[in-house]
Parts: structure tokens; sequence; C-alpha cells
């Protein structure tokens, strides 16, 4: 079969093919080993002609072992052979503890592809591939594969299952079936959805950067609007003498300032009443009794302007506003461990229009209202039930809700997201992601509890988006590069790779690539692996559903892999239009 090396290259060696020589099978991808001796070089075949057969290095045997890499090259009177079963195991890897079996090389025979569990799932990843190539079913076979190994049991595994069409529940629905010890948990977006329990995030959770997310900011400024909303709504939230008196200490400061102002009494009072709309108190609204010397006023009344244009009670309102002032309340700050809901944010944000630097600050006062509005349409909307958590609970504690189910620990947690918007959907995911990224951070022991997040469509969240010039980073971004030490780990499934954030494409390790054919993705994906062959790509355009290219830190040579069907299957596969169109 194999002639003499013709010549050496960088990395490619071109070797003759004898005269006569016949060429019955195909060649393509298949792996030869060059013998210098002692010294064996391992290449793949990535082009061949009636003449010549090219081939790429990939590495080097030494010591029972494959080696990434060639720094020195077979001579070309070196010995070319077919690499032989034993010499293949080191790179398809072999049955054994922390090891499990991910798919099957057709090219051999369908041989087991056994995969370093650690190098796997300890580093982020990416699963891309058009719609209809399989990629679906292959999460669903991955993961599968791995909780219905034998001879390892992933009892603490904690994958977070981002779903924006409803997919996955199917595939891991009867998971205890497998184990009693596994347990799958799934949270909806859907209301008459009675198989799950209703996402519900807890406001109390969420911090300056979250709201500004979901309030959709675009400006710097906006940020110390939510932070004093929040700051607000945590006093708000409380019925002590300290938060009424602070209420009071606001309503009192902003009508002051009102009063020294130089507008007509007509337009003070008009103001006065605003406040008093939106931020009252028993101490302070229209009806509140006012004690004079030998009489009583109502607030309003006291307002009534005389012949002069001046108020009839200003001295007694005066008094009794001043009375309520109280400047140590200025920095005043409530305990956080207080629930709070969105009609208490609206009336943290209607206090912080009220507040020193808001009232007579037009252009904070046009960004807060903003603001405003786009909190209240969430407060009206359906979506309004996703942040109505009925219990006050620390961020330690809702993570361990998240993955608790009938007081036992669930191993696989799906979010199915398909009935919400983009955008909701969007924010809803980085505020997740975030939530983990906090308690992985801030466990004791760093990386004792490992979760894997998984983003199918991840185009839709993992973006270049405002995030790095709003808030000075992206939450993707930040995990991408650091969650790794602390146990968040990314799993990226997306059938559009090049509307990703390329900084999070640069910290992803490992990647099983389905059948892709847009020629943007598929230059994107070479040039990610610069010595991905160009003739693997052209396979990988042609590759069967189920089918997928595999390279990265858990393989020694890049692979195509046939994935075992699932099962039970994921909900992913296109509608049969015969079967519908001809039911009577």
């Amino acid at each position: 079969m194999f002639g003499k090396i013709l010549y050496i290259s960088d990395s490619i060696a071109n070797i003759g093919i004898p005269n006569g020589t016949p060429i019955n099978m195909d060649l393509l991808n298949m792996h030869i080993v060059f013998e210098d001796g002692e010294r064996k070089v391992l290449g793949e075949i990535e082009d061949v002609s009636e003449s010549t057969i090219k081939v790429h290095f990939l590495g080097v045997i030494e010591n029972n072992k494959f080696i990434g890499g060639v720094l020195r090259k077979p001579t070309l009177e070196a010995k070319i052979r077919f690499v032989t079963d034993d010499e293949l195991k080191l790179i398809t890897g072999e049955t054994g503890e922390g090891m499990f079996k991910l798919g099957v090389s057709p090219l051999y025979n369908d041989k087991p592809i056994y995969v370093d569990i650690n190098e796997l799932c300890s580093n982020h990843l990416a699963i891309f591939g058009n719609t209809g190539s399989g990629k679906s079913y292959g999460v669903a076979s991955f993961i599968q594969s791995m909780f219905y190994n034998t001879n390892f049991q992933p009892y603490r595994a904690n994958y977070m299952i981002f779903d924006a069409y409803g997919e996955y529940h199917n595939a891991f629905e009867r998971l205890s079936e497998v184990n009693p010890n596994y347990q799958f948990k799934y949270y909806t977006t859907n209301r008459t959805d009675t198989n799950g329990e209703l996402i519900r995030i807890p406001l109390w959770l969420l911090d300056i950067d979250d709201y500004a997310l979901l309030l959709n900011a675009e400006r710097h400024s906006q940020l110390q609007i939510i932070e004093k909303m929040i700051k607000l709504a945590r006093i708000i939230s409380m019925d002590t003498t300290e938060a009424v008196a602070y209420k009071n200490h606001l309503i009192a400061k902003a009508i002051l300032d009102v009063l020294y102002t130089n507008q007509t009494s007509s337009s003070k009072r008009n103001d006065i009443f605003t406040i008093i709309a939106s931020c009252n108190t028993e101490q302070f609204n229209l009806e509140t009794p006012i004690q004079g010397i030998g009489y009583v006023r109502k607030f309003r009344e006291c307002f009534t302007i005389d012949r002069s244009g001046d108020f009839t009670e200003s001295v007694l309102i005066t008094q009794y506003i001043t009375s309520f002032i109280n400047e140590s309340l200025d920095n005043y700050e409530a305990p956080n461990d207080h629930l709070f809901t969105l009609d208490t944010l609206e009336k943290a944000l209607d206090f912080t229009l009220i507040s020193d630097g808001f009232l007579r600050n037009n252009k904070l006062y046009d960004e807060a209202i903003t603001l405003k509005v786009r909190l209240h349409s969430i407060a009206i909307s359906e979506d309004a039930e996703f942040f109505n958590f009925p219990t006050y609970v620390d961020l330690n504690n809702y993570i361990g809700s998240l993955v608790t189910k009938n007081n036992k620990k669930s191993q696989i947690v799906n979010f199915n997201l398909e009935d919400i918007d983009d955008r909701l959907a969007k924010t809803m995911v980085k505020i997740y992601s975030k939530m983990l990224f906090t308690f992985t951070k801030h466990l004791q022991s760093r990386g004792s509890i490992p979760f894997h997040i998984l983003l199918e469509e991840s185009h839709r969240y993992v973006q270049n988006d405002n995030d790095n010039f709003l808030l000075g980073y992206n939450i993707f971004e930040r995990i991408a590069k650091e969650g790794r030490k602390f146990g968040l780990i990314l799993n990226l499934v997306s059938q559009r790779p090049v509307e990703l954030s390329e900084t999070v494409i640069s910290q992803i390790s490992n990647f099983l690539i389905f059948k892709m054919t847009h020629p943007r993705d598929l230059d994107y994906i070479k040039k990610m692996l610069p010595n991905m062959s160009a003739e693997i790509m052209e396979k990988q355009k042609s590759l069967q559903p189920g089918m997928c290219v595999a390279f990265g830190r858990a393989f020694k040579v890049p692979m195509i892999i046939k994935m075992p069907l699932p099962n039970p299957e994921p909900h992913s596969s296109n509608v049969d239009v015969v079967k519908i169109w001809q039911a009577v």
C-alpha cells in the first residue's frame, strides 16, 4: 500500500504509492505510523491522489503513551504502516476508572471511544451544529452516557440546563429509573405546565448589576438610581420605628426643598401634592391632621393660598415638616435579611425620585422615570410572577432549593425558557449564572461543589453586548476566564458560533462539532484550531446526524465520533408533516 516518503514539510509527509497498487478503501482520516527504529510518529491521512498520499503529523508514541506534537520528523527511510489496535487505544481511550464511553469511531468499525471525565467535564465545552445535525441528540446522549455509566456514578453532579425550546425534559425526566439516587428537577416559564415548578427569583438576591439588566439600563448614571432604589426597598419592606422615621425624613426633606424654592405658591403646592401622591405615610398624606394651638388642620388645608399669595398655615406646616427631619438618618442602612416585592421596588423608586439630587436634576429625573416605566411594565405583566418568591431565603439556601426535590438532591435541573421573550430569557440566564458564580466563588473549599451551566441556543445569551460598557464585565466572559478554578463550567450549545463572544470562545477547551455548512461558521472553527485539516472540515460537512468531529483537551487527536442514540430522546425532531396531513 505505502511506498517511500517523497518529501516532508513542517507538518506534512507526502508518501508515494507504488505503480499498480490498488486503492480499494477509504483512507481519508485513517491513522498510520512512521517507524524509525524505536521511534514511532503517528499521522493522519488527509489527502489521497493516484500517486501520492498526504499525511498530517499528529504526535509520537513513546513508552506506550501518545504525546501530541512532533519535534523530530521521521526520516525518508521510515517504515510506514497502519496503526495497530493497541496503538489505536492510545488515542481512542479504554474503559476504566474516571472514563466513560462517548461514542464509537465510524472509521474503525465502531470501535468504542472513551473519554477522561475530568478532561471533558472540568473544562468549558462547546457543542456546535446546524439544525437537524443531531446536536440536541448529542447533548442528551453525552449526559446520559455519563449517568448510565455503571463504572461511575456522578451523585454530586449539578447540571443546570437552560433550555430554549423545552427539548430536554423528555430526555431526563426518568433519570431516577436508571438509579434511585439520581433525580431530575424541572422548572418552567409555562404557567399551565403541571410537570414542573414555575421559575421564581427572589428580588432581594439581585444586586445593582442584575437590576440594570432587568430594567435594560443604558447609562452609568442609572446605576446610581438603582443603587438608591435597592437601599430604599430594603427599608420600605420593614415596619420598624427606624424605617418609618426614615421614610418620613425623606418626605419632609423633599417638601422642605420645594418650600424653599422661588416658585409661586401654586406651583409649590402642586409639587408637594405630587410628592405626597407618590410617597406617603400615616404622618404624610393629604388627610393627615396637623395640630395647631387650639385648632387642627388637615395636611392639604395648610396649603390654602391667601390673598397675598402665601400659604395660610405656612408657619404651622413648616414646623410640622421640620419635626421629622433627622440628619442622622441619612446614613441609615436596613438589614439585608428582608424579602420585598415588585410593588416595594416601585415604591422605593418613587422615594428615590424625591431624594436629594434627583428632584431638581432634570437629567437624572428623566433617567429615573425611564427605569420607573420599565419596572412598572414588569410589575403589571404576567412576568411579575417569576419574581414573586413567597419567603425570605439567602443565596446559599436558594441555590440549595434549586437542586433539591422532595428533600433529595437533583443532579440535573432543567429550566424551560420557551414561554418568555428572548430579552427576559437572556436576563434570567445571566442572573442565574451570576448567582452560581457568586456561590461557587465563596465556597470555603474551592471547587467543592461543581456546577455545569448548559446553555442551549447559547448565541442568544453569550454575546458581545453592552454589559462591558455598562457594568465593566460580562458574566459569561468572567465565568469563562475564572469559573474553572471555582468549579463553574460552561457548556455552550449553538448553531451559530460566529455570534458568540470571542472572549468566551477563546477559553473553551473541548469541542464537539456536528454537521455545519455555513462558510463563516466553518472558517471560524478552522481558525479556532489551526491543526484542524481542511479535509476533516470537508468531512464534517457531510457528517450523518449524530456524528461529530471532537477535539480539545479531552481528545488526543481530532476524531470523528458517532454518538449513541439517546434513550429517551429529546423533543427536537422535525414535525411529521405526512402523518399530520393525513390524519382524519
